[in-house]
């Protein structure tokens, strides 16, 4: 497999001329009036075997990020290393990557079977010192992507050993009975391949069908083993699942984890769902407005958000946000509250004393409490009753506030509540910036 590292990439999108690719880009891409910047100094290294997460908004850039890694545009400026090779001027198809995209792009005239074997006999056959290669370098580190190499290699070799006539004598005797038909070695590994790929999917009963036959999951599903078939360094996934119902997507998102793991192929797959991302990758890029915001394993994503684009992003519903302001040490004031935070957020709260920070606060952090101080009066202005939970829209003065409760307890609209805030999961932000304060520090008992 492969590591990936991306390295001050930048993509513009010129109003006219094309731009010329270069190596560094000068400050001025930014803010160049005669260009669109669609991405901007995006720096990233996913690890080999790695399942990367690219996650954001519509228009946020991630999928021209993949459509960079996979050659299908050019970078404006900035390096894509994929394994120890420099691939910005290589074309797709000697990029050793294989996408899956969002519309499943399956050949509608021809079979499943054809389909998952599409990539395998338009294999680019390597130069004849690299096929000669010796056996005993590709076993020096006998592991799982030595072998899908050892397996590219022999395809390589029975195909450049393919003469002219042998394809179509393949052709000629496809109608033929199986037992009738000529197939040459190239052919042989092909076939062991695709059936060993749609067995692993469970699709080997629809080999024979054609697109058109099949529902939208066995057609993700060939879409996928299109890709695994070709054994590739690194998988790109462009919401591969965006076109399935919630049934069926939730199924096939454990069905690419489990593969994921099993093949043990660096992934980069991108998706707008923070569900998927949080469900699925073992790390995640969020991005906005072309730009990298944070790179963090899922549960530190929630937990200590870069941003406040960040904590609004991840999670659902949505983190609350208020505005208030510091009286240090640890006083926080609102004009419907005062809270005091615990004391691991004393050095951080000094330089902003007298100052005003938002405020962030998570649904499942706010609780049903008493009059008090320290706790929010609202009103209920909606309810969501899940039957596991219950979401509550409130409204504190003219702010609207999103909070979980158990069902247990019965609320009606236009209630008066009193809500109290855990201290020790409040979030706070620059109010300028939009960065976080940071993480207090625990404090010992």
């Amino acid at each position: 497999m492969a590591r990936v590292v991306v390295e001050n990439l930048y993509k513009t999108f010129p109003q006219g001329a094309q731009a010329r690719p270069s190596a560094t880009a000068p400050a001025s891409m930014e803010h160049d009036a005669g260009t669109v910047a669609v991405l901007r100094r995006i720096n990233l290294a996913i690890q080999d075997g790695e399942f990367m997460v690219l996650v954001g908004p519509s228009g946020c850039g991630k999928s021209t990020l993949l459509r960079l890694l996979s050659g299908l545009e050019a970078a404006t400026a900035g390096t894509i290393t994929i394994g120890a090779q420099r691939v910005n001027e290589l074309p797709p198809k000697q990029r050793d990557t294989a996408m899956v995209f969002q519309s499943y792009a399956l050949y509608p005239h021809l079979t499943v079977y054809d389909n998952l074997a599409f990539g395998l006999r338009r294999m680019p056959v390597k130069s004849s010192a690299n096929l000669a290669a010796p056996r005993e370098v590709i076993a020096e580190t006998a592991d799982v992507a030595d072998a899908a190499a050892d397996a590219n290699l022999e395809l390589q070799r029975a195909l450049e050993a393919q003469t002219w006539w042998q394809p179509v004598l393949a052709t000629a005797t496809r109608p033929l009975p199986v037992g009738l038909r000529f197939r040459s070695p190239a052919d042989r590994l092909i076939d062991h391949r695709v059936r060993a790929v749609a067995q692993m999917l469970q699709i080997d009963p629809l080999l024979d069908r054609y697109p058109r036959q099949l529902s939208g999951g066995q057609k993700q599903r060939v879409a996928l083993g299109r890709a695994i078939a070709r054994n590739p360094q690194v998988f790109l996934m462009d919401e591969p699942l965006s076109n399935l119902d919630a049934k069926l997507r939730n199924e096939t998102r454990a069905q690419i984890v489990n593969l994921q793991k099993q093949l043990g192929i660096t992934t980069i797959y991108v998706t707008h769902d923070q569900v998927e991302a949080m469900t699925m990758g073992d790390r995640i890029a969020v991005m906005n407005q072309g730009q990298i915001q944070q790179v963090a394993p899922p549960l530190e994503l929630y937990q200590a958000p870069a941003n406040r684009f960040v904590a609004e992003f991840i999670g659902s519903p949505t983190m609350n946000f208020l505005p208030v302001q510091i009286k240090s040490p640890l006083v926080v004031t609102h004009e419907a509250f005062r809270l005091t935070l615990p004391g691991g957020w004393e050095a951080l709260l000094q330089p902003y004393d007298g100052r005003q920070v938002t405020l962030g606060i998570r649904p499942e952090h706010l609780s049903l409490s008493l009059p008090a101080p320290k706790n929010l009066p609202v009103r209920v202005a909606r309810v969501e009753a899940l039957g596991s939970e219950t979401y509550l829209t409130v409204m504190l003065k003219e702010v609207p506030l999103q909070v979980r409760i158990s069902p247990d307890r019965p609320v009606c609209l236009g209630e008066e509540l009193w809500l109290a805030i855990a201290p020790e999961q409040v979030h706070l932000f620059d109010t300028e910036t939009g960065n976080s304060l940071g993480r207090p520090v625990p404090q010992e008992e």
